[in-house]
């Protein structure tokens, strides 16, 4: 169990079939199962204690919780969705596939962990998230989370008027040279092979946004172990306080294979994500999916929205399965 699970123990793994199974712990899988389960549904969370911005002090840009540490937060998830019956179930996710249906043809699925635990659910909520793969820099994964950031609107405020250099990626940089731009006068485009256009450099110039074409060999770090700039590949030291990466996200897979997902490619190697329609519908019947794994943009707040709809959706099918069932014996028995 990891370092992120170790805050209470797991609960027992039902033998029953339970209506759903929502994989992964993060906001979008706790908001859909705190949804299912008010709504009196069985329902186990697989968390394997591994989120995203665990390396991260605080989450930011969600009202009223804004500045609570991410581990507060799922941890008074996890305590609110027991509150109402369901399970928090630590481990990892080695296999998840469609079983036999039911007798009256109702779905099953069939999630097996890497402990070898097995659990049947009659639907299923992909809440997995995702994992940023940031450029290979040596020195600069050290300082992710912390000094080496990808996101405005979740740690701007708290490296403001810092010397802040954008490492760019692709096209995406560009867009957020202009937002970081909104937070210090001293900003670094350091273009690392990409292209920018006479539009975006004249921008830049008006915008007083300095650009360096050198690559960058390293990310070096001030004696008390702080960053403090990049090494370029000709020797040449920029000092730096904070640097910004536009990382490639990659919804988590891992074990899913079998429930046979489609998954899309963003624009401009943006990232790879699980395809979903309306409230987290997929095209596999009887499985959803919510937050990161979906959204690759959204921040807390927004997965949690998605969960919470996905959640509502499922109940809502569930409630229709159920009644139709219930119908079909009622006319067997009468017929």
């Amino acid at each position: 169990m990891s370092a992120q699970t170790s805050r209470g123990d797991s609960d027992a793994l039902p033998a029953d079939t339970v209506d759903v199974v929502v994989i992964g712990g993060g906001a979008a899988g706790l908001n859909g199962a705190l949804m299912l389960a008010r709504s009196r549904r069985s329902v186990i969370v697989i968390d394997s204690g591994t989120p995203r911005n665990a390396p991260a002090t605080a989450m930011h840009g969600f009202i009223v919780l804004d500045g609570t540490p991410p581990p507060e937060i799922l941890q008074r998830g996890r305590e609110q969705v027991r509150q109402y019956g369901g399970r928090i179930v630590y481990g990892e996710v080695t296999g998840a596939e469609a079983a036999a249906p039911s007798a009256d043809g109702d779905l099953r699925f069939t999630v097996t962990l890497a402990d070898g635990r097995t659990l049947t659910a009659r639907r299923v909520l992909v809440a997995s998230g995702l994992r940023d793969v940031l450029p290979e820099i040596p020195g600069l994964a050290g300082h992710w989370g912390h000094s080496v950031v990808h996101c405005p609107y979740c740690h701007g405020w708290e490296v403001r008027d810092e010397p802040i250099g954008i490492l760019a990626t692709g096209p995406l940089s560009v867009h957020h040279a202009w937002l970081f731009r909104q937070l210090t006068d001293d900003l670094i485009y350091f273009t690392r092979g990409t292209d920018l256009d006479s539009d975006t450099r004249a921008r830049f110039a008006a915008r007083g946004i300095r650009v360096v074409e050198t690559d960058v060999r390293e990310v070096v770090n001030d004696t008390d172990g702080t960053l403090g700039g990049v090494r370029l590949t000709d020797g040449t030291l920029v000092e730096r306080r904070v640097l910004t990466v536009a990382t490639r996200m990659e919804a988590r897979t891992e074990g899913l294979d079998g429930l046979k997902l489609p998954m899309e490619d963003l624009p401009d190697n943006m990232g790879r994500r699980f395809a979903s329609a309306m409230a987290g519908t997929t095209e596999i019947p009887g499985v959803w999916v919510a937050g990161n794994a979906t959204d690759l943009a959204a921040q807390v707040g927004a997965a949690a929205a998605a969960g919470a709809l996905a959640g509502s959706h499922i109940n809502a099918m569930l409630a229709t399965s159920d009644t139709d069932a219930a119908l079909a014996a009622a006319q067997k028995t009468t017929g």
